[in-house]
């Protein structure tokens, strides 16, 4: 029996893989606030040209740089575990695969697109990066990126989690960048956010809006923004996971899983072992794809399909998602890089087309999960990753119940050893559940109210 099962470096994938080009129903545009569809040149101040040219490709394959894939050696191609500890434990037909991101240098599946985002700016001619972070998982692993491709990194860290994990901002200042907590006094949105709300814990919203503003307005001009989810060339970027972990299955002689798991927050990490396997259910693959996300947070399994924008002072353009509303202020639980608002426009689609199945956890279900995950199989996961886990258990039990052999795939998106005050929350039952009552969803959605409407285009196959 293989419990790791490892590609050698000549057999990481070249290409990255592009769900865009596949989606029985296209994307809808981008808006201006003028309701139009934007054009690539309206980007520009935000982002350098060519992650825009992947931002509006529908090109299937996209060849990956050498350059890049030199840096990703460091800890690519990614293992792909067998979780035979926890199989025996919950006493289950169901084999277990996992695809461990924890072992890059910052411990996510971060570096992905971090290393890729940092390589094209600095290719582009630009000298600093700002980003947002939540839990600090994207933060570090960008600060990681420019420190080793050359280029200054400034981060805005959600307020509740820049006091909740103080080891990720040592993380990055480890690699030379400025970690501020949002909402600053160092941007003009921030200002104003303190002035309204001086003890807000902040949000991935606000701190979007720090970051964007910041680069805008360099005057230099060599100042671009980097996100470390929801936009399409981030998706594309952390597909290299799914693209190996599909090599690694046929290697122990699993043509397809039949369940694909992931949390998801913004998508990227869901996204990045998923939409490989979303090709292959379009193509007539039976293949159970579920995004997992708190219930304090439910934007897949409550919230609308609308336009809305990416951050809460209304600088990005406006994309057809799932939304909780752009005001929305998450309650301070502890999976901090699931908090955001909305939810990535390929990973919606992919939901109105019927080809995922989203669920929502609350977060001591998830502890649980995480403490049996590491009595089983020994490792401390993310907050984040416990959502994947505490779908897996019940997947795996629900094959046990029903007596069938499944192949179950999930997402070890990140270890969680920056993240034991949480644990330690858990363990000294301090932590409670949180559902977003329909009363605060109401108030939320409140912003959206004059914003377009996109029709729920859809096949109708699934």
């Amino acid at each position: 029996m293989d419990r790791k099962i490892l590609l050698s470096e000549s057999d990481i994938p070249k290409q990255w893989y592009n769900l865009a080009a596949d989606l029985p129903s296209p994307l809808q545009p981008p808006l201006g606030p003028d309701g139009k569809p934007i054009t690539p040149d309206m980007l520009t101040p935000v982002f350098p040209e060519n992650l825009i040219e992947q931002e509006v490709s529908t090109q299937r394959w996209i060849d990956i740089p050498e350059e890049i894939l030199d840096i990703l050696y460091r800890w690519r191609p990614a293992p792909l575990r067998r979780a035979v500890y926890l199989e025996r434990y919950l006493d289950t037909p169901a084999k277990i695969y996992y695809k461990d991101e924890s072992t890059s240098p910052p411990g996510s599946h971060k570096p992905n697109t971090a290393v890729a985002q940092a390589w094209y700016n600095k290719q582009f001619g630009i000298e600093k990066i700002t980003t947002e972070t939540g839990a600090g998982q994207w933060g570090s692993a960008l600060a990681f990126a420019c420190k080793i491709i050359g280029l200054e990194c400034k981060v805005f860290m959600v307020r509740i989690s820049f006091d909740q994990k103080p080891f990720r901002k040592f993380m990055m200042s480890v690699w030379d960048a400025n970690c501020i907590a949002s909402p600053s006094s160092e941007t003009e949105f921030g200002k104003k956010i303190l002035a309204e709300m001086p003890d807000t814990p902040g949000s991935l919203g606000i701190a979007i809006s720090e970051a964007v503003e910041s680069a805008v307005k360099d005057t230099t001009g060599k100042t671009r923004y980097s996100l470390g989810s929801v936009l399409n060339h981030v998706m594309l970027h952390q597909t290299i996971i799914g693209l190996e972990a599909k090599k690694q299955l046929k290697m122990v002689g699993v043509d397809k899983p039949d369940i694909v798991i992931g949390c998801a927050g913004g998508g990227s990490n869901f996204a990045g072992c998923a939409f490989p396997f979303v090709h292959d259910k379009i193509n007539g693959a039976d293949i159970d794809i579920i995004p997992v996300e708190p219930s304090a947070c439910p934007t897949l399994t409550k919230a609308d399909f609308v336009y809305d924008y990416g951050d809460t002072a209304c600088m990005t353009p406006l994309l057809a998602m799932y939304s909780l509303g752009h005001a929305f202020v998450p309650p301070p639980f502890h999976a901090g890089g699931l908090r955001y608002h909305g939810m990535a426009p390929l990973v919606s689609q992919a939901t109105v087309e019927g080809l995922l199945a989203p669920r929502s956890y609350h977060q001591i279900k998830c502890y649980e999960a995480a403490l049996t995950w590491a009595k089983t199989e020994g490792f401390i996961c993310a907050p984040e990753t416990s959502h994947a886990i505490a779908a897996v258990i019940d997947e795996a039990l629900k094959a046990k119940e029903e007596g069938k052999e499944k192949n179950i795939l999930f997402c070890y998106s990140g270890h969680g050893l920056m993240d034991l005050t949480g644990y330690d929350a858990y363990l000294s039952g301090k932590l409670t559940d949180y559902e977003l009552p329909d009363e605060e969803m109401d108030k939320y959605s409140e912003c959206l109210k004059d914003l377009p409407k996109p029709p729920k285009n859809k096949s109708g196959k699934w």
